[in-house]
């Protein structure tokens, strides 16, 4: 075992939805980092997928397409197939949130996103699945990851309804995904983002003091945090971690002793 390339991604092809900006772009910095040999980002927005692929250089290239129907995944797929012959990581981080009161809460808001944080990271994967197979064997598994939340693992006090929904949903769906792509050579595994700062997450952006007393850790989540999480479950480093979403959340999870379900041993 050459353990200097433990978490190396030399030679890898990767994509990464939802790549142009936060979490997404993290993601696609470790993986530049690690040594990814091309990085394809895919967003709606044509400047900030240009932007993003300006600013991280030549190895990343910028598609745009809209992930939220089954057309646009369609595309993509059959956009990436035109100009490769596999796949060897794909990143299924696009998402959106929506938050009403639920007396209010509307059947739009509910559909956009459980069909992008649920629907799409199934069916994007169903159609990449012959180059992800091209990419798998016995030594160098192909691997897909998805990016679920925190807000899938423990209640919050938003309105946020759907989005925490399916991200629960999408926990279970990289298990059931994982003991089904694992005959083919191709690990599912996930991650559970905690507060990072993002146009999403705009709370951990702008208010990060406040969030911070929150977390375990006392800081929101850097590229670092997210980045590293991502290179083990990607490298050879997290071959042998298959259906499991780790929580990258300093601590909000499994380390949070809140007011709520702490009882003082004092009766005080």
């Amino acid at each position: 075992m050459d353990f200097s390339k433990l978490f190396s991604l030399e030679g890898r092809i990767a994509l990464v939805t939802g790549g142009s900006r936060g979490i997404g772009k993290m993601i696609v910095e470790g993986l530049l980092a690690a040594g990814a040999e091309k990085v394809y980002i895919v967003a709606r927005k044509k400047e900030q997928v240009d932007a993003t692929s300006a600013e991280l250089g030549d190895k990343v290239i910028g598609l745009v397409g809209d992930l939220s129907q089954m057309d646009g995944i369609q595309a993509l797929a059959d956009e990436l197939s035109s100009r490769e012959d596999r796949l060897d990581l794909l990143v299924n981080n696009a998402g959106a949130a929506w938050g009403e009161p639920f007396e209010d809460f509307s059947e739009a808001g509910w559909a956009k996103t459980m069909d992008l944080n649920l629907k799409t990271p199934f069916f994007l994967t169903q159609k990449l699945l012959p180059l992800l197979k091209a990419a798998a064997s016995a030594e160098r598994p192909a691997k897909v990851l998805m990016i679920a939340s925190i807000d899938g693992m423990k209640s919050n006090p938003w309105p946020t309804y759907p989005y925490q929904a399916s991200k629960a949903g999408l926990i279970h769906l990289t298990r059931r995904m994982a003991a089904e792509l694992i005959q083919h050579g191709i690990v599912v595994n996930g991650i559970g983002p905690g507060a990072f700062p993002s146009d999403m997450n705009r709370a951990a952006r702008d208010n990060a003091d406040k969030v911070e007393r929150g977390i375990p850790s006392h800081r929101v989540g850097v590229t670092e945090d997210m980045a590293g999480g991502a290179i083990y479950l990607l490298s050879r480093a997290g071959d042998y971690v298959v259906g499991t979403t780790i929580p990258i959340d300093g601590g909000v999870v499994n380390a949070n002793i809140g007011a709520g379900n702490f009882v003082d041993p004092s009766g005080e």
